[in-house]
């Protein structure tokens, strides 16, 4: 394979992470260097981090930007005046965007002659940036779908970010996806089937491995919230909002906790959903159920993961989902969300030798009940399950096989 130089757009790197997609770029691009690839790549500044700095071999550029919040509602459709203070975000991802890309054209390329064999942007959040280099070079663009607007908003989101998306979808050279789900979504959308590609996100297992982990962090991990050792300790790790599931599964507990008392939840995450205590409280489950409303840091996560029993994700819109790669590679049986526009079941087999967990409907909380129980019941089986899903982990989900498949698209376009 040839040297490739990659311009790499994407809303959150390092060490500014708040989701999944920081934690796909952070790895990816690692990867790429590798691999012997030059990468740049343009991310969000919010206004405190260096504008170019080399991380660990990434060329990282970071555009100052300035806030214009008050200037967009004077031209701007009615669809964004909705945004209220949100509009603030869109003046953000807006100035990225603008900025990134007027420094790739006229900064590196023209200024400093640097060549880029391809260019990969991430999202909506920076289809901008590919829209404006599609009109300005003849680089590839490839538009990475990681989710989209009518998934994460039930048909009821933003018409100014679907424009985008659309606009996006129809002006890139090709389409990178990350399940086959998501894939089929897509094409029922209205996108050309003929330019869109799967490829499947990974996880890095010698980080995420069970022999690694301390008996007396994870025992401080359990005490933390007060589990007790003869418990079980059920984890859910995801943004609050309602794809996710997090009030399904809490409508589940009581059921679970009829036939495994014994039982505590621990909710790991931040979002919209602000009222997951009141709700626990109204269940009169609270002594059971643990919250931190955080976006806990990789190593504090991996310990979290090391003291669970069971691993439940019962999103029901989840293009991919890396938190049950982190969950599978921690050898944890996973109960996971399979209904709708979820690739947790292309990573989770729920029947045959190599059963790693069960899928559940994430919008049903007796389904996602009839899963935790059905796991608990049988703690061997359970744990033969963790241990498939780090086999198959290691066989199909590392950042290193994701990377090569991408880098195996890109060179097709040079």
């Amino acid at each position: 394979m040839n040297i490739l130089r990659i311009g790499f757009f994407v809303y959150e790197y390092p060490p500014a992470i708040v989701g999944g997609l920081g934690t796909y770029a952070e790895n990816v691009t690692q990867q790429y260097i590798d691999l012997g690839h030059d990468v740049s790549v343009f991310t969000l500044n919010g206004g405190n981090l260096k504008t170019r700095e080399i991380i660990k071999g990434v060329e990282v550029h970071r555009p100052l930007i300035a806030d214009a919040s008050n200037v967009f509602p004077f031209f701007v459709v009615d669809d964004l005046k909705k945004w209220g203070t949100n509009i603030k975000f869109f003046n953000d991802i807006f100035i990225y965007n603008i900025l990134s890309a007027t420094k790739f054209i006229n900064g590196l390329i023209k200024k400093e002659k640097y060549h880029f064999d391809v260019v990969c942007v991430h999202d909506w959040l920076s289809s901008i940036s590919g829209l404006i280099i599609k009109n300005e070079t003849k680089i590839p663009v490839v538009f990475h779908t990681h989710s989209t607007e009518w998934g994460r908003s039930e048909g009821q989101g933003s018409e100014v970010v679907s424009h985008f998306e659309d606009a996006m979808a129809q002006n890139s050279d090709r389409i990178i996806t990350v399940s086959f789900a998501m894939q089929q979504d897509l094409v029922r959308h209205g996108w050309a089937s003929s330019k869109i590609s799967t490829v499947w996100n990974g996880v890095d297992p010698e980080r995420y491995d069970m022999a690694k982990c301390d008996p007396k962090d994870i025992a401080a991990t359990r005490e933390k919230y007060g589990v007790p050792k003869d418990w079980n300790m059920l984890l859910f790790v995801g943004r609050l909002s309602w794809v996710k599931g997090a009030r399904n599964l809490l409508l589940a507990m009581p059921s679970v906790l009829k036939e495994f008392p014994n039982t505590k939840l621990v909710i790991l995450g931040k979002g919209d959903e602000q009222d997951i205590t009141e709700t626990a409280d109204r269940l009169n489950i609270k002594n059971n159920v643990a919250c931190r409303f955080d976006f806990v840091p990789e190593p504090e996560r991996i310990m979290h993961y090391a003291a669970s029993d069971v691993c439940i994700f019962p999103s029901v819109y989840e293009p991919f989902g890396i938190v049950s790669l982190e969950a599978m590679a921690m050898e944890k049986p996973v109960v996971v969300g399979a209904s709708g526009v979820v690739g947790f079941r292309e990573q989770v087999l729920s029947s045959g030798p190599d059963q790693n967990g069960v899928h559940v409907n994430g919008g049903d909380p007796l389904d996602i009940a009839w899963g935790i129980k059905l796991t608990l019941r049988n703690p061997e089986k359970a744990r033969n399950w963790g241990e498939n899903g780090r086999k198959r982990v290691l066989e199909y989900f590392t950042w290193h096989k994701a990377a090569d498949e991408t880098l195996k698209i890109y060179e097709s376009l040079i």
